[in-house]
C-alpha cells in the first residue's frame, strides 16, 4: 500500500510506551527506536548455508560486523510493515504486524505484535536457513542506568504443548511513578515467545548477540547476572529456528512481542488496569490468546488492510492511500484504552508537544478515524472531559483544554502555575475546547442516530453552547489549537468553529426532539454565518482576522458545512478558498496562514475536503506526498512541518493524524434516518 521511505517506519506499535519504529530506509540500516527517538533495539540476523548476514537493526557496540542481505522492497500497510530481501538464493520476508483492529476492542487493547519471516528458495536448490531475533531491555526501561531483571514464563499452545516465553523488567517496578513527555516506561515486563509452529532455541543475556555473529549459536543457558543496568550492552530475549527450504518451497514462522504495563492511567487519583486486563486477565492470558489467535489475527489485518486501501484509493487516490497507511497505526498507538465503571476511555498522549493527555484540541483533528471505524472510542475520549468539567477543580464557563500529564489523568496543566495551582485565564483556549466537544459530540451522536451521549452530558454543552453564542462569533484574543502560532484576536477559521459548534448543537436539539431550540441556535449560526462572509472578506478569498486585510488561513473549520449538510455559507466562500489554497501551493504543501511557510498535515487534509475538484485535491496529496518521500526528519509522522524545505517543526508521534481519515466520510454519514424521540 505504501513505499514512502521519508519518516520513521511502524514496526510494533500499541500505546505510548510500546512502540518501535524504525529510522531509516533499509530495516538493517541502523538501530530500531521509541517514537522519541531513544533506542529501543530489535536485532534480525539469518543465516543461509552458513553465511550470515543482518536483516534488522544495528547494534552500537557490534564487535562484529556482518554483512546485510539487500533489501528489494518496503511495504507499510495499515496494521502490517512488509520488508522484502533477497540473495541470489532466497527470498526473506519480514513482517511487523500489530493488529489494532478497531472493531474488535479485546484484540485493539492487546499489547502483543506478532512477526513473521518468511524464507523461499528462489534458485531451485534447497537451503539451510537459521534465523535469529532479539529484543533488548531497552523497552523496558527509561533510562539505560536502570536496572532490570529476566525470567521466563510456561506457557499452553492449542495443541496442548507447552512453550516458554521470555520477560524482561526493571527491579524497583515504580508503576505509573513518573509522567511527562520524552520519557518512556519503567516498569511491567517485556515478553518474546518463539515460534510455536517450528522448534527454536533461545537464551537471555548481554553476549547473547556476539555469540550468534560469532559462532551461530546461542548459549546454552541464561546469563545469571541479573539485576543489571541495561547499560551500553543491555541484556537481550533472543531466539533462533531453522527454516530450511526445499526448491519452489516457502516456510514461515512468527515471534509474538507482547508488554505487560500492569497498570495503565492514574484517573482523578485511582489507578487504572489496561483495558485488556479488565476481567482479571494477566500476562499469562495476554499470551496465550495472542498464540491461540494469531493465524486468524493475521487474516483479518490482512483482509482489513485490503479493504481500508480500497476505500482510500477511490477517496482520494494512491497518494491519500500512502499517507492514510502510515497514519492508522500511529493515531491509535497515541493513546491508552481503559475501562472506569463499564465506561470505555480512550486517552490520548500529546506527543513532542507538551506530553498533556486528553488534550481536547487533540480529539477534535483525531477523531475521523474513529468516526469512521469505531466511535466508541470517540465517546471514550470526551467522557474525562465531561467528567472533569463537571469538577470543583475546573473554575470556567469553558471547556478545558486537557486532564493532566500522561500517564496522570488528575485535572488540567496547561495554562496553570505548577507550584500555586492557579489557572491563567490568557493561557486558556475557550472558544476552540467548547467548538471542539460541541462538534465532536455531535459528530458521534449524528453518526450513531442517537442523542443519549449528548442528554447526558447535556447540561455542559449547553453551557458551553451559550458561551460560544456570547463569545465566539468574534474571538477576543486567545490561543486556538494552532496555538504555536500566538494568541490572535478576531480568527476568522476560529470564528467558523464557534458557528458550527452552535449550528451542531442545534442538531442535537433536533435530534432529542426539541425542534423550536433547535431553530434558534440554527437561525443563529445563519446569522453569524452571514456575517462573517461580510466581515472575512478580503475580496477574492477571506482573511485570516476579520481586522486583518491581505492575510489569508486555512479554513480547515468550514468542513462541517458540507459533513453536517448544513449550507449556512454560499458555494462562492469554498470556491473562493480553493482557489487561494492552489495559489499558496508550494513544493510539500499550503501553509496553514500567511505568517509563515510552516503548515498541520492534518489541517492540509481537511482543506482538501473543500475542493470540489477531484484534481485539485489530488495535486494537495501529491504535495503531501513529496514531503514524506523528501523530509530529511526519520521521526514518526509530523503533522507540523515546513512546506518549503520539508523540515519538522516539532510534533511527531501525534494521534492527531487520524485526522487524514476525514475524506473517508461524508454528508450521508451524519444523516439521521429517523428523527430520535425525547425518551
Amino acid at each position: 500500500m505504501s513505499t514512502v521511505t521519508g519518516p520513521a517506519v511502524p514496526l510494533i506499535t500499541h500505546h505510548p510506551y510500546f512502540s518501535v519504529w524504525s529510522p531509516t530506509d533499509e530495516l538493517h540500516e541502523g538501530e530500531t527506536i521509541h517514537w522519541t527517538g531513544a533506542s529501543h533495539g530489535l536485532l534480525g540476523i539469518v543465516s543461509i548455508d552458513g553465511r550470515r548476514y543482518r536483516f534488522a537493526g544495528r547494534a552500537p557496540s557490534d564487535e562484529v560486523e556482518l554483512p546485510t542481505i539487500p533489501q528489494r522492497d518496503l511495504e507499510v500497510r495499515p496494521t502490517t510493515t512488509a520488508y522484502v530481501f533477497e540473495t541470489d538464493c532466497v527470498e526473506l520476508v519480514v513482517e511487523f504486524t500489530s493488529p489494532l483492529l478497531l472493531d474488535d476492542l479485546d484484540v485493539l487493547a492487546r499489547p502483543a505484535s506478532y512477526v513473521t519471516v518468511s524464507v523461499r528458495s528462489i534458485d531451485a536448490h534447497k537451503h539451510e536457513v537459521d534465523v535469529y531475533f532479539d529484543v533488548t531491555a531497552e523497552l523496558c526501561v527509561d533510562t539505560p542506568d536502570q536496572s532490570v531483571t529476566w525470567s521466563r514464563t510456561p506457557l499452553s499452545t492449542l495443541t496442548g504443548s507447552t512453550t516458554e516465553a521470555m520477560r524482561v523488567g526493571t527491579v524497583e517496578q515504580d508503576v505509573l511513578g513518573h509522567a511527562g513527555d520524552d520519557v518512556r516506561i519503567d516498569w511491567g515486563y517485556c515478553y518474546l515467545v518463539p515460534p510455536t509452529t517450528v522448534e527454536s532455541t533461545t537464551a537471555i543475556g548481554e553476549d547473547v548477540r556476539t555469540r550468534f555473529r560469532t559462532a551461530g549459536e546461542l548459549p546454552d543457558e541464561d546469563a545469571s547476572d541479573d539485576p543489571r543496568p541495561v547499560g551500553e550492552v543491555p541484556p537481550v530475549l533472543a531466539c533462533t529456528f531453522a527454516l530450511d527450504v526445499d526448491p519452489g518451497d516457502d516456510r514461515s514462522a512468527t515471534l509474538t512481542l507482547a508488554y505487560d504495563e500492569r497498570q495503565a492511567i492514574e484517573y482523578f487519583g485511582e489507578a487504572l488496569e489496561p483495558y485488556w486486563r479488565r476481567n482479571g486477565d494477566g500476562a499469562t492470558e495476554l499470551l496465550e490468546r495472542a498464540l491461540e489467535q494469531r493465524k486468524v489475527l493475521l487474516e483479518r489485518c490482512a483482509a482489513f488492510d485490503d479493504r481500508l486501501e480500497r476505500e482510500c484509493l477511490a477517496r482520494g487516490g494512491a497518494d491519500f492511500a500512502e499517507l492514510a497507511a502510515l497514519a492508522y497505526r500511529q493515531s491509535i498507538a497515541a493513546h491508552a484504552l481503559v475501562e472506569y465503571e463499564e465506561d470505555v476511555l480512550f486517552l490520548s498522549k500529546e506527543c513532542f508537544s507538551n506530553g498533556c493527555i486528553a488534550t481536547v484540541d487533540v480529539t477534535y483533528p483525531s477523531a475521523p478515524l474513529y468516526y469512521r471505524f469505531e466511535p466508541e472510542l470517540v465517546k471514550g475520549m470526551l467522557r474525562p472531559v465531561f467528567r472533569y468539567a463537571a469538577s470543583d477543580d475546573w473554575p470556567y464557563a469553558f471547556a478545558p483544554h486537557d486532564l493532566g500529564t500522561y500517564p496522570k489523568a488528575n485535572g488540567q496543566v496547561y495554562g496553570r502555575d505548577s507550584d500555586t495551582g492557579e489557572f491563567d485565564r490568557a493561557g486558556q483556549m475557550p472558544i476552540e475546547e467548547c467548538g471542539n466537544v460541541l462538534l465532536v459530540t455531535t459528530a458521534v451522536c449524528l453518526l450513531e442516530d442517537d442523542p443519549s451521549f449528548a442528554k447526558t452530558h447535556w447540561d455542559r454543552l449547553t453551557e458551553w453552547v451559550e458561551y460560544l453564542v456570547e463569545h465566539g462569533y468574534d474571538p477576543g484574543e486567545q490561543l486556538c489549537t494552532d496555538d504555536f502560532t500566538g494568541h490572535l484576536s478576531h480568527n476568522a477559521n476560529l470564528s467558523l468553529k464557534a458557528i458550527f459548534a452552535i449550528a451542531g448543537f442545534g442538531l442535537l436539539c433536533r435530534l432529542v426532539g426539541d425542534d423550536a431550540e433547535a431553530e434558534t441556535y440554527l437561525d443563529t449560526a445563519r446569522r453569524m454565518a452571514a456575517e462573517w462572509e461580510r466581515d472575512a472578506d478580503d475580496g477574492d478569498h477571506y482573511r485570516l482576522a476579520f481586522d486583518r486585510p491581505d492575510t489569508w488561513s486555512l479554513k480547515y473549520n468550514l468542513v462541517w458545512d458540507r459533513l453536517f449538510d448544513l449550507d449556512l455559507f454560499d458555494e462562492s466562500v469554498r470556491e473562493a478558498e480553493r482557489r487561494q489554497y492552489l495559489t499558496r501551493l508550494n513544493d510539500y504543501g499550503v501553509p496553514l496562514d500567511s505568517r509563515e511557510s510552516y503548515t498541520k498535515l492534518d489541517w492540509e487534509v481537511w482543506a482538501a475536503m473543500l475542493v470540489p475538484e477531484e484534481s485539485d485535491a489530488e495535486s494537495l496529496f501529491r504535495a503531501i506526498r513529496r514531503f514524506l518521500e523528501e523530509t530529511p526528519d526519520r521521526v514518526p509522522l509530523t503533522d507540523w512541518y515546513d512546506t518549503r524545505t520539508a523540515e519538522q517543526q516539532n510534533f511527531q508521534h501525534r494521534s492527531v493524524v487520524g485526522g487524514v481519515f476525514l475524506p473517508l466520510l461524508d454528508s450521508a454519514d451524519f444523516s439521521p434516518d429517523v428523527v430520535a424521540d425525547d425518551a
